[in-house]
């Protein structure tokens, strides 16, 4: 293993680190008393529905999974259209992908009950067993991640050391663990899709008909969709989210790997090798400082929305401030060409995180005029409420946006020093630059993800409490940790869908490397802008631009934007109305039990819940499967009809639309969730009232928007890179 460096080996020393204290943070909560047999036995019936979904769901992602390594396999061994390695890859993607959300949700679901009776003690005590389970999520996510990253770099380093030399060695390396992504993307999206779909159905049918036909409170145990609502917040917000912030933590490193890898292929020395490893080694380095901040987070008796908040804020903005400054320690130490302008490629990422986050929390959080504004509106109706919801998350995406912005062009020029040529090596090291940024976006990912499966730990914490019957103080504390979730959440979801744009923007052009290595595998040769034929080997990134005609003026360009744009929407409008037509079943059936099971609302007689947790996995398995294939579907076809140009036209409409639109969709979703909380902590008339009711309405159109088809969308645009990267071969082959 002489090609792999000394200081390599700190990558799988910090995935163990982060592996184990996830191993720890959980056996601790274990220790910590459920509570009372009706607390024990609600988190039961919680558990048996998470884990019965999940078989389900990863039945039907098992068929599909077995299809596509199939095709893989023709393309590979058959065609030769294809790296061999390739299904391989793909797999065990998705498998490290659905294990994270796996552990995850187990986590989360023995997590709620011990901190609703945690909270009993104290908001400090409650707050603590919540975060530190989320934290079991964040740091099973960053360890499953370099595991896997630091597995494949061993082997296929291994494998083709005497087959080629350095140089081509860590381009073909990297190309092939990229692949890998498409595997985690694909499985990504059939748990974010399905598990939006299952918990959505039944928190509207729950809402709907429990709170605004019944006047019963949230989670009461007299609501039969109650149990399906709770095991949602788990399968969607847990199992999915983890599912997702896999595929982007490990499509950062590895895209910024393979830029490197191009980048630096000319350099003298080992350059090429540091600039392989260096964002391994920075998103290793985040591991520890994490574990540092999650250590920080605390509160006291009595603490206040903005005191949450800061107690969060304090663990997470510590280690962002201490992986900015490791950055540059890490390039320096390394001998980067130009660290300095790379570490502050990094710094531009991690801000344009920090910026998004505190974007969103003030878009979101009842603590703000702008959903103070919404619950405002709730004086005139529900019509007025939506309105302004809808306007509120417009305007809310344009400090997303800007920072994003700013981050692709500082990161782009910080690292090819400030270099406005276009060159061919000034395009590669800027394109470096931006890839490095996303990694530094998601270098803290350990806690920033605990941040967001907080939020759904609590959530079922205060449905255990009400159903639990545990009394208005325990209520009280259970739900300002909720109120603190729906913020982090929203915050984590705005979050990935930034860490998704700089992701997919690094992509792209790794999706130039894998045509150039398919068409070097077919011989075929091409045109430079210079007019002389050459290898595709020796193309750079402009030739290829002035080969496959990629510019405004080309029809296939244009047309591929549009048709990206189209799929954002498209998806949107197929989620949304897959948790139309779910909500509407779950509606029926909550109704039926309200008239046909005597004393259901007196107390004395006993929902149905399995019957409301069979709708909802029934709905999700059924609806999930068109959207998610569809985002298969549209890279092969545009890239077998349209080539490369029409293609990478595809992924830049995809993107700036799929951003756009999954801002929008998050924000506006969890600022009428917690304007509803404003109303409820007894401003507008509280609970029950006619202001009541009309946030209702409006939190009932938001959850599809925040936590189905706006989340989705970040997945969305990465896995059509991923296919398109996957595809490649296919692409060429039809040119």
């Amino acid at each position: 293993m002489e090609h792999i460096p000394q200081v390599f080996w700190l990558i799988p020393i910090a995935s163990v680190c982060a592996l184990g204290m996830a191993w720890y943070f959980f056996k601790s909560m274990i220790k910590a008393e459920e509570g009372t047999p009706r607390m024990r036995e609600i988190a039961e019936y919680v558990r048996r529905g998470a884990m019965a979904y999940l078989k389900q769901q990863y039945k039907v992602v098992l068929i599909v999974f077995i299809i596509l390594a199939a095709v893989f396999a023709i393309m590979a061994y058959g065609f030769n259209a294809q790296n061999a390695w390739v299904p391989f890859a793909f797999l065990t993607g998705g498998f490290f992908s659905g294990l994270a959300g796996f552990f995850g949700m187990k986590t989360a679901t023995y997590a709620s009950a011990r901190t609703a009776n945690a909270a009993r003690k104290g908001l400090n005590d409650g707050l603590k067993i919540a975060f530190r389970s989320g934290a079991v999520m964040g740091l099973v996510v960053v360890g499953l991640g370099l595991l896997d990253i630091a597995l494949w770099f061993i082997v296929l380093t291994w494998f083709y050391s005497d087959k080629m030399t350095a140089s081509e060695m860590l381009i073909t390396i990297t190309t092939t663990m990229l692949t890998f992504g498409m595997g985690a993307s694909t499985q990504a999206l059939f748990a974010r899709v399905g598990g939006g779909i299952y918990t959505k159905a039944a928190d509207v049918g729950a809402d709907l008909v429990g709170k605004v036909e019944a006047n019963i409170p949230e989670d009461d145990p007299r609501n039969p969709a109650t149990i399906a609502d709770n095991v949602g917040d788990n399968v969607g917000d847990v199992a999915g989210m983890g599912a997702d912030l896999y595929e982007s933590y490990c499509g950062s490193i590895l895209s910024t790997a393979a830029l490197g890898a191009t980048a630096f292929a000319a350099s003298a020395g080992d350059m090429q090798l540091r600039a392989v490893i260096a964002p391994m080694l920075i998103a290793a380095v985040g591991v520890f400082l994490s574990l540092f901040g999650i250590f920080l987070v605390r509160t006291k008796e009595g603490a206040t929305m903005k005191d949450l908040l800061h107690a969060l804020g304090l663990g997470t903005n510590t280690a962002a401030l201490l992986i900015a400054a490791a950055s540059f320690v890490i390039l320096y130490l390394l001998g980067l060409e130009n660290w300095l302008g790379v570490s502050f490629s990094v710094i531009a990422g991690l801000t344009a995180g920090v910026v998004i986050g505190q974007a969103t929390e003030y878009y979101t959080s009842q603590s703000y005029r702008p959903t103070k504004d919404i619950s405002e509106a709730s004086q005139t109706g529900a019509a007025t409420v939506i309105i302004k919801g809808i306007g509120t998350g417009m305007i809310s995406t344009c400090i997303p946006v800007l920072s994003i912005s700013a981050a692709i062009m500082l990161s782009y020029l910080c690292a090819n020093g400030f270099d406005m040529s276009m060159s061919a090596v000034s395009i590669q090291h800027g394109l470096y630059g931006i890839g490095i940024s996303a990694v530094g976006m998601l270098s803290t990912l350990g806690i920033t993800l605990a941040t967001d499966a907080y939020g759904p730990i609590a959530d079922n914490a205060g449905g255990n409490a009400e159903m639990s019957e545990l009394g208005e103080e325990v209520r009280h504390r259970t739900d300002a940790l909720d109120a603190l979730g729906n913020t982090t959440a929203a915050t984590g979801k705005g979050f990935a869908i930034g860490s998704a744009a700089l992701t997919a923007l690094a992509l792209l052009a790794s999706y130039i490397e894998e045509i150039k290595i398919a068409m070097a595998r077919v011989g075929e040769q091409m045109t430079n802008v210079a007019g002389e034929t050459i290898d595709a080997t020796k193309a750079t990134i402009p030739d290829f631009m002035n080969f496959f005609q990629v510019n405004l003026m080309n029809p296939k360009v244009l047309v591929g934007a549009f048709i990206g744009a189209m799929a954002a929407f498209l998806f949107c409008g197929l989620t949304m109305g897959a948790v139309g037509r779910a909500a509407g079943k779950m509606v029926a059936e909550v109704r039926r039990q309200f008239r046909e099971i005597r004393g259901i609302l007196e107390g004395t007689g006993t929902p149905d819940y399995g019957r409301c947790v069979e709708i909802s996995t029934q709905s999700a398995q059924h609806e999930m499967i068109i959207p998610s294939l569809l985002a298969i579907i549209i890279p092969v076809v545009v890239g077998i009809v349209l080539g490369v140009a029409g293609v990478l036209g595809l992924l830049v409409g995809g993107l700036a639309a799929g951003f756009t639109l999954a801002v929008f969709m998050s924000n506006a979703g969890g600022a009428w969730d917690n304007a509803k909380k404003h109303v409820e902590e007894g401003n507008f008339g509280g609970k029950g009232s006619d202001c009541h009711k009309a946030t209702v309405v409006g939190d009932t159109v938001g959850d599809p928007f925040k936590d189905t088809s706006g989340p989705s969308l970040n997945i969305l645009i990465k896995l059509m890179s991923m296919v398109s990267i996957v595809m490649a071969g296919l692409t060429v082959a039809c040119l």
